[in-house]
């Protein structure tokens, strides 16, 4: 399967997603938004993952290549591709569904437990997930389920923290492929203010338990999506 993933900053990568690309014989390419590289037309690649990243999906004057990326998350979604959004990526997503993005009532940074809905228990994509996990969340701003979605997943701080638009498309507004090494790097640029859902840097990298089993359901899911028909 032909892979294609877009990086909207520098230190974040598709951490412990690339391995299991890797293992799996996929075909994968790369759009470095930030560098001005430009994203390939739809029918270069099969599935188009959407990575996260510091900006808001409104930043079109700071980042005009948001514009560009929102027309080929549109292409793709008509052209019925595997979609995966994550955070960023998640709530680009939803826009282009239908699903405004606004600013979240708090800023979740850290190690917060997720919970299944109903929903999220019976979709597909989240097959033999737990009913409640710890997941690394790094967001300020949520998305609206966009039409037709259920809500699936919920944490204290944040109402909606994942969606499916059909069998192929996800959202996840948490971060399951980030790995320890993945975090230094970001804390190496940028460190929250703790507040009352914003952990320390150093209370987050400690619980490296919990960066293996996020980095097990990541596989998980992109098993689920691999599968869909």
């Amino acid at each position: 399967m032909r892979v294609h993933w877009l990086q909207h900053a520098e230190h974040e990568d598709l951490g412990a997603i690339a391995p299991w690309l890797a293992a799996r014989g996929h075909h994968v390419s790369c759009t470095r938004l930030p560098r001005g590289e430009a994203i390939p037309p739809v029918e270069a690649y099969d599935w188009l993952i959407v990575l996260g990243g510091p900006m808001n999906i409104y930043e079109h004057a700071a980042y005009p290549w948001l514009v560009a990326e929102k027309q080929a998350i549109r292409a793709a979604l008509n052209a019925n591709r595997r979609v995966l959004g994550i955070c960023l990526g998640a709530q680009l997503v939803a826009d282009q569904l239908g699903g405004p993005v606004t600013r979240n009532a708090e800023l979740e940074v850290g190690w917060h437990p997720v919970r299944l809905h109903a929903a999220g228990h019976r979709d597909p994509a989240f097959r033999h997930f737990p009913d409640e996990f710890t997941a690394f969340h790094w967001h300020g701003d949520t998305f609206t389920l966009p039409l037709g979605a259920q809500p699936l997943m919920g944490s204290a701080a944040c109402a909606n923290q994942a969606f499916t638009h059909g069998p192929r498309v996800v959202g996840i507004q948490f971060h399951l492929e980030v790995t320890a090494a993945n975090a230094r790097d970001w804390f190496a640029t940028e460190r929250p203010a703790p507040s009352r859902y914003v952990q320390t840097p150093e209370s987050i990298l400690a619980a490296l338990p919990c960066f293996a089993e996020n980095n097990r359901l990541m596989v998980r899911l992109l098993e689920n999506l691999e599968a869909a028909a």
